[in-house]
Order: structure tokens, then sequence, then C-alpha cells
């Protein structure tokens, strides 16, 4: 029989590709998204749309009547800095939203499998050794990070109670084609669009803070692999929770400079002041993730970043004068 996978978000960055990647592998693929920050132009035309918030009622019946095997959750407020300032906004949407996904998989009882879309970053905090392995201590800067932490704690009570097979995937700085240049979040798309517009590209702080920067196919690769692993028996928090990243820290400073050789731009680089709940640096360590899901990423950021500028280069239209 077909395998079915649902994907919240998937008219977004990140969870386009996901539903792209389940289809070209013979998935049924079902989409939830309220285009808030998706685009519809980004759905794959093979899957079923349903424009819907994931913190409402409808959402649940799709996930509770659709029997599903996948559930791969991408839906989220993404913005750290709107964290900050909106944290019951936040919350409400990447805590009670997954809840009521959560709880929906549990009432299926069709036993879908759910594959959460963590952080690798803002859920460790500045206190750890990079780059980090799973098991470290969790301390996170911002409200986004806590939202994260808070969601993995409630899937480990559905799986250990409930028996929900529940997967937590801890990204790193995604990067890649149809990330949102516009927003706050998503330091190279941004950078793309700058050079394009020949505007400067603003560096917050002084620079040498450092990010684990992972191309975006690498990461549905991800969710692929933890659809179909085999999953250890859910014990601690830890237990079925991987590190997507590269285990690479590249500062951004050196992330401008990559992209000026990739565009062979002479773009300025303005520097503002540092912004509130930002970590100095990420990197995540991946050996687990290849060891239990046979997962690691292909993809260089030197080939990635030249990928992602090509993408926003052939899309690009100047402004008429």
């Amino acid at each position: 029989m077909t395998r079915r996978a649902l994907v919240s978000g998937g008219a977004g960055f990140i969870g386009s590709h996901v539903a792209e990647l389940y289809l070209a592998e013979g998935y049924e693929v079902e989409i939830i998204d309220n285009l808030a920050s998706g685009n519809r132009q980004n759905l794959p035309p093979a899957a079923i749309f349903h424009e819907v918030d994931i913190t409402s009622p409808q959402a649940a019946r799709i996930v509770q009547e659709g029997r599903f095997d996948v559930v791969s959750h991408l839906a989220a407020q993404i913005d750290v800095r709107r964290s900050v300032t909106d944290p019951a906004y936040d919350a409400s949407v990447n805590i009670s939203g997954s809840l009521n996904l959560l709880e929906a998989v549990r009432a299926s009882g069709a036993g879908a499998r759910f594959i959460f879309s963590s952080t690798g970053g803002a859920i460790y905090g500045d206190f750890v050794p990079v780059p980090t392995v799973e098991d470290m201590p969790k301390d996170p800067e911002s409200p986004y990070g806590i939202a994260k932490l808070s969601v993995e704690y409630y899937m480990g009570y559905y799986a250990r109670i409930h028996g929900v097979e529940t997967v937590a995937l801890r990204y790193s700085n995604v990067y890649g084609p149809r990330q949102n240049p516009h927003g706050e979040a998503g330091v190279v798309a941004i950078f793309c669009h700058r050079i394009l517009h020949n505007e400067s590209m603003t560096v917050f702080g002084d620079g040498t803070q450092t990010r684990d920067y992972v191309f975006v196919e690498d990461v549905a690769r991800a969710n692929l692999a933890a659809a179909r692993s085999s999953l250890p028996k859910m014990q601690q928090l830890d237990t079925r929770s991987y590190n997507i990243g590269t285990a690479r820290e590249t500062t951004v400073l050196q992330l401008a400079e990559s992209l000026k050789s990739s565009a062979s731009s002479n773009t300025a680089i303005h520097f503002a002041p540092a912004r509130a709940g930002e970590q100095q640096r990420s990197a995540v360590n991946i050996d687990k993730a290849a060891r239990e899901l046979g997962w690691r990423p292909r993809v260089s950021i030197d080939d990635g970043l030249r990928s992602t500028y090509k993408y926003f280069a052939e899309r690009f239209v100047p402004e008429r004068t």
C-alpha cells in the first residue's frame, strides 16, 4: 500500500522541500499551512493542500482522520526576535499548535510517526561545548528555544504514556532556495537579496558569532530518514532527538564574504548593535544522526551558497528607474 505523509508548513521554505521529497519517494502527501509565512507557489502540484492553521480544530481533524504513516511538523513561528518581543504569540503557535497535532495523532490510533522540527541552536544556549551533542544540558536564551524544548518534553510524554512514535530533529541554521529574504530570520536569503539589490549587508554585533549552516535538501533527507528508520525505545528526553547540521562553525562575516565571492560582488558590510537573545556560538554534533538514522549532510557550504545565490539571481528582476 502507498504510504501517506502529512507535512505541516508545507508551503514554507523547509516544508515544501520535505513534501517534494516524500512525493519523489512515492508517498501520498497532504499539506496544511495557513500561508501566514508560506507561499502558495511553493506547494508541490501533486500534494493535497488544506489552508488551515495548526492551532485549529480543522487541522486536528485532518490529522486524526487522514490515516497517515508520518506527520512531519514544520509549521512554526520561526523568528527568534519576534519570540523575544512577543513570547505569548510564539507559545500560542509553537507550543499550542504542536500540541494540537500531537493530540490528534494520539487520538487517531493510526500509529503515525510524529517528526518535529526542533532547533539545534536555540535549545542548548551558550553554556555548552561546541559542536554540541544531544544530551548536553538545555538552557535556551529565547522564548523560541524554550517553546521548542517544551514541545520535546510533551513528545516524551506522548511516546512513553501513549505509545506515539515521536522524533525530534534539532536543525542548525537551515538555508537554501525558497527561503524568505524579507523576514528577520534566514541570513543567507537576506544577504542574497541585498547583494542583488546593491544594498549593504547588515551584520549585528562584531560578526564573529558562529552558526552551523545546513542546506535545505539535506534537512529534507533527514525527515525521510527519520520516517523510515527503526527507533529506540523512548526513555529520556534525548533518546529520540537528533541534531541535523554539519558540525562546522561559520562566522557571519565568513558567510558574507563567501556570498560576495559567489556573486562576484563588492557589496559593503554595515555593522549594527548586537541583538538580544542571540547566541554567540552554535554548531551541533551529528554523530548520533549518522549512527541511528543513517544520515549525514551531502552538500558543502560552498556548494550550498552557490546554489542558493543562483536560485535568487535567476528570479531577480531589477527595479526600473
